[in-house]
């Protein structure tokens, strides 16, 4: 197997992730934020993390297998949330979590005051890793 996920025992259960992952040897992905836009390059559900999150995931998923990766190749992501309320943090998370499902890579979780594009409220980068090629 390419990733291996790290469980760490002596440190708290309660995040809902790995604390390390190791790929070897690997060819990394690594892929620029999924923002929460459509096909036409419209940010979608203005005001709404939950849906904004599931078109970030949504997005995240074409960009990585067009590298030839899925999620569950990802050994780390970033989550970025445009808000300054904690309860928005979690939604968000609840939504990129259930769409790694078992997998559940290291990832950071971040509130910022702004993102890129116009309504947006989230944002995901991802490093993923593959099998080297021959």
């Amino acid at each position: 197997m390419t990733v291996a996920l790290v469980h760490v025992p002596e440190l708290s259960d309660v995040a809902e992730y790995a604390y390390a992952a190791t790929a070897s040897p690997a060819r990394l992905v690594f892929t620029a934020g999924a923002c929460p836009l459509d096909a036409d390059g419209r940010t979608v559900a203005p005001g709404d993390h939950a849906a904004q999150a599931r078109q970030v995931m949504a997005n995240l998923e074409t960009a990585l297998a067009a590298a030839g990766a899925r999620l569950t190749d990802v050994v780390k992501t970033t989550v970025y949330v445009a808000t300054t309320d904690r309860a928005d943090l979690v939604t968000v998370w609840e939504v990129v979590r259930d769409a790694f499902g078992d997998h559940d890579p290291p990832s950071t979780l971040l509130g910022v005051t702004v993102l890129g594009y116009p309504d947006q409220l989230v944002e995901v980068e991802a490093v993923a890793a593959l099998p080297e090629q021959a």
